[in-house]
This record gives structure tokens, sequence and C-alpha cells, in this order.
């Protein structure tokens, strides 16, 4: 099963980043992704998100973590969704 879940970058002891990413469930946090789909950045509430790519793994089953859904429904994807 894929899931859509934040890879932690940045320095350590400070995640100045988050990348939104598809990946295996076995897979632990840090492990090898299948997509890159988008970024967040808590610092500067910022968030970048590669929409048809999320579309795409969306529809073919993957289940995005609470924090994700959080943070897709914060920049509005879900209604974005909604309305295509």
């Amino acid at each position: 099963m894929v899931k859509l879940r934040l890879k932690r970058c940045g320095r350590k002891q400070r995640a100045t980043i988050y990348r939104i990413v598809a990946i295996d469930v076995r897979s632990r946090r840090e492990g090898r992704d299948l997509r890159k789909v988008g970024f967040y950045d808590p610092i500067k509430n910022q968030t970048y998100s590669n929409v048809p790519v999320i579309l795409y793994f969306l529809e073919k089953g993957a289940q995005p973590t609470g924090t994700v859904h959080d943070i897709l429904s914060k920049a509005e994807f879900f209604k974005e969704k909604i309305s295509s």
C-alpha cells in the first residue's frame, strides 16, 4: 500500500523542511520514496504540491496520513479536486 507522508529534510536537530512523498507503507520515514510530490515548510508556512501527481496517486489508492491531509486541506487541495 502506498501512502502520502512527510519526509524530514534539513539540518540535524532542526527540520526546516518536510517533503511530501509517495512511499510504501513498510518503509521507514527516511526510506526510499516512490516520488516526491511536494514540500512543506512549517517555519515560513509555505506549501508546494504537484497537483497532477498527487491526484494520480490518490486515484491509484494512495492514502494521505493525517498530517499530510491537514496540510493539503489548508492549501485547499480537496476543494480543487471536488470541482474538477
